[in-house]
């Protein structure tokens, strides 16, 4: 199951009428933690996961069961979108914000709601590490720094910072893919014909240029199908 643009526009739209003043998650904040939480070795059911969709004190304040039930299916929505992805391949495509001023890709809330996620079932992720390959260990090491770049904690120069930040977007899914070859190996070993690890390889973002050289955005040409 794939989204459409019109699809992504009608979640952010839900989820910016949430009361703001709990700072519910955006649509980037949420790809990167529904990623999280399909990545993770244990099954995490939506009454763990969901209430922190909805802000700081996981009440979502809906004005009416309309409301609530039409946000919680734009949520599920996505939830299964990014698992039928998965289950095709374990190149997955997050989404970005994209700054409109400078048109610079923002990685860190797709990075900020992938460690939220992590955070819901640490034992998990800790027994994870321990028995990982240095591919999948060094990408969750990789995706932990940077959310230290997101908090203003990183002990990175300047000049190191801003390289990852260069890097980081097309970085990342290469770290996730990795990551499910050993948290979920059930999902990669369902895809035909992997010549090698998924850490080696990289796939553009959705704003990024499309690779068969069009001139337009990945997710406005091949990244339709």
């Amino acid at each position: 199951m794939s989204r459409s643009d019109q699809d992504l526009d009608h979640l952010d739209d839900l989820l910016a009428a949430l009361p703001q003043k709990n700072l519910p998650m955006a649509v980037s904040e949420l790809d990167g933690y529904l990623t999280g939480i399909l990545a993770c070795p244990d099954l995490v059911p939506p009454s763990d996961w969901l209430p922190h969709v909805w802000g700081e004190t996981g009440d979502a304040g809906f004005p009416d069961l309309a409301t609530a039930d039409t946000t919680i299916s734009a949520v599920m929505a996505h939830y299964n979108a990014v698992a039928s992805g998965m289950a095709k391949t374990p190149w997955i495509e997050p989404i970005y914000e994209v700054d409109p001023n400078s048109d610079e890709t923002l990685w860190e809330p797709w990075v900020d709601g992938f460690t939220r996620a992590l955070r819901l079932r640490p034992e998990a992720w800790q027994a994870l590490i321990k028995q990982a390959d240095e591919e999948a260990k060094s990408s969750l090491i990789f995706l932990m720094a940077l959310q230290d770049i997101n908090e203003g904690t990183s002990k990175f120069t300047e000049e190191e910072i801003d390289d990852i930040d260069l890097q980081a977007p097309n970085l990342i899914p290469s770290c996730v893919a990795a990551i499910l070859l050993v948290s979920r190996p059930e999902l990669v070993l369902k895809v035909d014909n992997l010549p090698y690890a998924p850490v080696r390889s990289k796939r553009p973002g959705r704003n990024d240029p499309c690779p068969c050289g069009s001139g337009r955005k990945y997710k406005q040409c091949c990244g339709k199908n």
